[in-house]
């Protein structure tokens, strides 16, 4: 993951992403990459899954 920190409280999932950090353009460049779960992944503890991505336009 990117940039990308995720915790559980009881029912809660809080997923916190610093928008001031950047990794690039994105494949295609027409955006800039600020935070990745890079694909689907599990919440810590848990079953469910979760996939973000967070970008700005160029």
């Amino acid at each position: 993951m990117k940039n990308v920190e995720m915790f559980v409280e009881g029912t809660m999932l809080t997923i916190k992403v610093d928008l001031s950090k950047t990794f690039g353009p994105s494949v295609s460049g027409k955006t800039i990459i600020i935070a990745s779960t890079e694909g689907n992944v599990t919440i810590p503890d848990r079953e469910e899954k979760v996939g973000l991505n967070v970008y700005r336009k160029k």
